[in-house]
């Protein structure tokens, strides 16, 4: 279940309320006449199914409550309702399929802006990826993996493809591109630093690498991973089942291409530098093309569900 908090004048109130009791799967309505003092009007509250949540939104916005007021989504880790369980029964569709677009977007906006946090990641996760794959060490190539942020500029992307947001596109393309032009530059720099201090050298780059070769040797079969590892990513957002993702990252060769092409950089091996690149790209030509396609398909899925949450009037 999900709480929404709704800040509204007096004089939208009642459409607001008789909203709100006409759509199913909402529960424990409370109106607080005159509760809110900046900006002046009432505070209504209610539980809601998440099922319920992208229809519900959508109708709110569409009474510009979000212009003359304020609209809160909150999540409820814990409720003992039996009006509750009723009113989850009612909803049609089940809340793990849900997608809950206005969260998404806020979501995916936060994780695709080019930050001081973002780039740091970046970078760090790729200096650690070029540990690996000199070392040709796979736990550190795993470990590379699961710190770097991408997959945030990927989901907003894939996101604003689907809901025609060419700003958000902009801003993720921009996080991502930017992002990976910066971790190459730095980690060719930390290559060339690890080289002065005897850490690095062109010969363990040259070296048979069973473990890493297939960092620059890209291939069908790593379309094929970036392809599931799309889905897989875009299914754990909009279901928020977080736990998830930390699997689709240590799945996908992004973050150990960008720090292949850098080391490759730092010692001029244009052949896996090109190799490398080439990986990377197709990775993430994958992972967009997939994501985006099962926004869609989640999105064609759920719109069968139109016109089944209006609940019967009172009599």
């Amino acid at each position: 279940m999900l709480h929404l908090r709704i800040i509204v004048p007096n004089d939208r109130t009642k459409a607001v309320v008789q909203l709100l009791e006409s759509t199913v799967g909402t529960t424990h309505l409370v109106v607080l006449e005159g509760a809110s003092r900046e900006p002046f009007g009432d505070v209504v509250m209610c539980d809601f199914a998440r099922e319920a949540g992208d229809e519900l939104l959508g109708r709110l916005r569409d009474l510009e409550v979000d212009h003359v007021g304020s609209i809160a989504v909150t999540n409820i880790d814990l409720m003992l309702s039996s009006r509750a369980d009723a009113a989850e029964k009612a909803a049609p569709g089940a809340s793990a399929d849900a997608v809950i677009w206005e969260q998404l977007t806020d979501a995916t906006h936060e994780e695709s802006t080019l930050s001081f946090t973002y780039g740091a990641f970046m970078v760090l996760a790729t200096a650690i990826a070029a540990c690996g794959v000199v070392l040709d060490n796979a736990i550190l190539i795993v470990g590379a993996m699961a710190v770097g942020p991408e997959f945030g500029p990927l989901a907003g992307f894939c996101t604003a493809m689907v809901q025609r947001a060419p700003k958000l596109a902009a801003r993720s393309m921009l996080a991502l591109l930017a992002g990976f032009a910066m971790a190459i530059l730095a980690t060719t720099v930390f290559s060339e630093g690890m080289d002065a201090l005897g850490l690095f050298s062109k010969e363990k780059l040259d070296a048979e690498r069973p473990q890493t070769s297939f960092i620059w040797q890209p291939d069908l079969f790593s379309f094929v991973v970036a392809l599931l590892a799309g889905m897989a990513g875009m299914l754990s957002l909009t279901s928020s089942k977080s736990g998830a993702l930390v699997g689709v990252a240590i799945s996908v060769t992004t973050i150990p291409a960008a720090a292949n092409a850098a080391v490759a950089l730092a010692y001029g091996e244009v052949a896996q530098m090109g190799g490398s690149i080439a990986q990377l790209l197709l990775n993430l030509f994958g992972i967009i093309m997939a994501g985006t396609f099962t926004l869609y398909a989640q999105k064609t899925l759920w719109s069968t569900k139109r016109g089944r949450w209006q609940r019967a009037p009172k009599l």
